[in-house]
């Protein structure tokens, strides 16, 4: 399970069997990015852990898109 928490509540959820991959990580980020609005709006920050499959590529190319602020939590 993993979900997407902001002042107002729950933005988007998504329950899967098993671990989160790339791919059903890229899923849920998209999921998000369909409730964000460009930086300085509402929802327009995203606060991540340093997991490897949240710094693919692919997942920080559809933050950059929709011009929304991210956070990368370096925990050792």
């Amino acid at each position: 399970v993993l979900l997407a928490l902001s002042l107002n509540g729950i933005l988007h959820v998504s329950i899967i069997q098993g671990s989160f991959n790339y791919k059903s990580f890229g899923e849920f980020i998209e999921g998000i990015l369909l409730h964000t609005n460009p930086f300085p709006g509402p929802n327009s920050v995203i606060v991540m852990d340093n997991c490897q499959i949240h710094k693919s590529d692919l997942v920080l190319e559809m933050i950059r898109e929709v011009s929304v602020m991210l956070f990368v939590l370096l925990i050792e």
